[in-house]
């Protein structure tokens, strides 16, 4: 369930601050999966962003605004 009071607007410019920047996010997979994941935000697009992560091979991810919105992705 989305917290009332933010929007989407809002996400995408605490998001492009954030760029740059290393950041902790977990991600939930389903079926009680969280993932943790550690790494910079390298890219934001107009309804995506990218992390770079840390772990040894370097592997791009990509999210969207949107699940952040819903609690999907939390950015620690």
């Amino acid at each position: 369930m989305r917290k009332v009071g933010i929007g989407l607007d809002e996400v995408k410019a605490k998001i492009s601050a954030l760029k740059g920047n290393k950041v902790e996010m977990n991600v939930n997979r389903g079926r009680k999966k969280i993932d943790t994941i550690n790494g910079t935000i390298k890219d934001v697009y107009p309804s995506v962003f990218t992390v770079l992560t840390d772990s040894p091979n370097k592997q791009i991810q990509t999210f969207s605004y949107f699940d952040v919105l819903c609690g999907n992705v939390v950015i620690l």
